[in-house]
């Protein structure tokens, strides 16, 4: 009856669910800059009476909103943050509210299952590392268990992410006229290319478990002058925190080549602290696993779609401290993926709403099932 009760409010919520998700939608804000999203959250469960910390352990853009005193406390995160130039093409509009109709869902049940439901409402994970930043300051701690749902293009239980780090990379050289005195320059576009025709070749040498990744945001401004600052972002991910290491020193290797080969400075600047690679709470995935299929969600295990769940995630920094899981739910967006704009398209309309509706009951009757067994006192002492 109890889980008949879960579906039954996030049921009811729905219009309030969707109209969040396609406000998000609509008014897209990158990282750190979510202030509308982090409001809109925080008033819709306000309004079911939690009680709602915003600018959430100073981070302006974050928020945390509680309910119940019971001895099992649940947190459900809320990315809400849009990719530049695509919007929600990753789909945490969808997120939002996932997370927070499986947080109403679970209030009404909060006392008989001694629940403590808490949402953070988590900004900047494309990029940004915000659950990392919350995280140093003290969020998550003692948490029994740690959820999220995903959009993808089909549905995936278990999240496989890689480790990643962003960095802002940079060369400085010296301007001159690149045709009366190109003698006099220390041209930094050269550099960057030495540095990618590097990476290209070192690819050949790294194991299928890296990627290696970036692009220039600044090459230069004018045909007629050597460039004289040259900037770019990279990514390098990995199976581990430990294999990303070891990776980076080869990549760095790679962007002094560039500095070496044409005189110029180099500064490489960490974007974020690295995000971790996610550890499975396995018996919350396979309750998980269980209810989303009691929905009518199917897992294709042969669809090659499904490699969206070894994307990386700082919600694998939250899972290093407690138990989590982080599946993902298809919005049927086929040939369309993630960080695609036409993505960002299916992430509103008829199965977007169904994949928000189904991921919230599946979360919420996930949280009853692991609340429910006794023998999950022994989850603290192992994390």
């Amino acid at each position: 009856m109890s889980k008949q009760a879960a579906a039954a409010t996030v049921a009811a919520l729905a219009p309030d669910l969707i109209g969040l998700s396609e406000r998000l939608h609509a008014h897209p804000e990158t990282a750190w800059e979510e202030h509308r999203a982090a409001a809109w959250v925080g008033e819709l469960l306000a309004g079911a009476g939690f009680t709602v910390t915003p600018r959430y352990l100073g981070l302006d853009t974050a928020l945390l909103a509680t309910y119940g005193s019971g001895p099992f406390r649940l947190g459900l995160c809320a990315e809400y943050d849009a990719l530049p130039g695509l919007g929600h093409a990753c789909g945490h509009n969808l997120i939002a509210a996932i997370s927070a109709g499986a947080a109403l869902a679970l209030a009404p049940l909060a006392d008989e299952y001694g629940l403590t439901v808490e949402l953070y409402g988590t900004p900047a994970e494309e990029g940004g590392g915000g659950k990392i930043e919350l995280l140093e300051r003290g969020a998550f701690a003692g948490l029994d268990l740690a959820m999220m749902a995903h959009p993808a293009p089909v549905d995936v239980a278990e999240a496989e992410p890689f480790a990643v780090s962003h960095s802002h990379v940079a060369f400085r050289g010296k301007a001159a006229h690149a045709a009366a005195y190109p003698t006099q320059g220390l041209n930094a576009a050269d550099a960057f290319t030495v540095a990618q025709v590097a990476i290209g070749l070192l690819r050949q040498q790294l194991p299928h478990s890296v990627r290696v990744h970036g692009i220039m945001t600044n090459g230069g401004e004018a045909p007629n002058a050597i460039p004289a600052t040259t900037e770019g972002r990279w990514y390098v991910r990995a199976s581990t925190l430990a294999e990303l290491a070891a990776t980076e020193e080869k990549v760095w290797r790679c962007f002094q080549a560039g500095a070496l080969a044409t005189g110029c400075d180099l500064e490489i600047t960490p974007e974020s602290k690295p995000y971790a690679e996610f550890r499975t709470y396995t018996p919350a995935l396979d309750a998980y696993r269980h209810n989303a299929e009691a929905l009518g969600r199917v897992f294709d295990r042969h669809s090659p779609a499904r490699e969206m769940n070894r994307a990386s995630t700082d919600m694998g920094n939250v899972s290093q401290l407690v138990p989590a899981i982080h599946p993902y739910v298809g919005i049927g967006s086929l040939p369309a993926l993630n960080h695609q704009p036409e993505f960002a398209a299916h992430c509103i309309g008829p199965d977007a709403e169904k994949a928000l509706l189904d991921a919230a009951t599946a979360l919420a009757w996930t949280a009853l099932d692991v609340a429910r067994e006794a023998s999950l006192c022994y989850v603290s002492a192992i994390y």
